[in-house]
């Protein structure tokens, strides 16, 4: 019984043991590319917060100042989708603690999030300082990006592609092998990258800020087959 076993087993590798004698020796190379390009929009998450011993009064106060900002933003020509309510909170507020008294609620805060993209750079200054004005508080988010990101992505894998194919030639030629021709190829990661670069210009009631560039990264995983060295 035990030899019919081991007998189907061997009869079971023996396919795959063709199958890699067929496919022959390989290599597994990675490579990342990079590729930079100035933005051309910013999103911004800003903040406007309110305490009030009443709950609805504090919310009150947070709606007043969020539906300023949001009209002041459509009249700097901020599209309505480009202003997105994100986030609306509420929460007591304790008094401090003390040995010979407990904690208890003195007040609420209310709070009012908003996302806003930013398309138009050179407008970017002005509209932070325009919502600072109006009242807006808390600004816990500032991020560059392009509107059209597909051209600077096809740059970076490019870019990743040619540097798996160097260092595959690179380790090839170091074990004294033949590169072959390219058996699978494998995208993974990438993604966004700020790099500092430039400062717009500060105006009167502007915030200055700097734009930078946005660098796009790719990696990919490339398998190569591989020949005899030179006899």
């Amino acid at each position: 019984m035990r030899r019919f076993v081991l007998a189907v087993l061997c009869a079971a590798a023996l396919p795959l043991a063709a199958i890699a004698q067929e496919q022959g020796p390989q290599i597994t190379v990675t490579g990342e590319g990079r590729a930079a390009a100035v933005p051309d929009m910013a999103t911004v998450t800003l903040g406007v917060t309110a305490q009030d011993a009443d709950a609805g009064a504090a919310m009150a106060e947070t709606k007043r100042v969020a539906g300023a900002i949001l009209d002041r933003l459509e009249g700097m020509g901020i599209e309505a989708r480009d202003r997105q309510t994100s986030d609306l909170g509420l929460q007591p507020v304790w008094s401090n603690y003390r040995d010979d008294r407990a904690q208890e609620i003195t007040g609420y805060e209310a709070s009012n999030r908003l996302t806003v993209r930013v398309r138009d750079l050179a407008q970017l200054g002005d509209v932070l300082g325009a919502v600072t004005e109006d009242g807006a508080n808390r600004l816990s988010g500032l991020s560059f990006g392009l509107q059209d990101p597909d051209p600077v992505e096809e740059e970076a894998r490019r870019d990743a592609v040619a540097d798996a194919m160097q260092r595959a030639r690179v380790l090839a030629e170091a074990a004294g092998v033949t590169l072959g021709p390219v058996l699978s190829i494998s995208e993974s990661g990438g993604g966004y990258a700020p790099e500092p670069m430039m400062m717009m210009e500060a105006r009167d009631k502007s915030v200055p800020v700097a734009a930078g560039e946005t660098v796009l990264a790719a990696r990919v995983t490339m398998v190569f087959s591989l020949g005899e060295g030179d006899q």
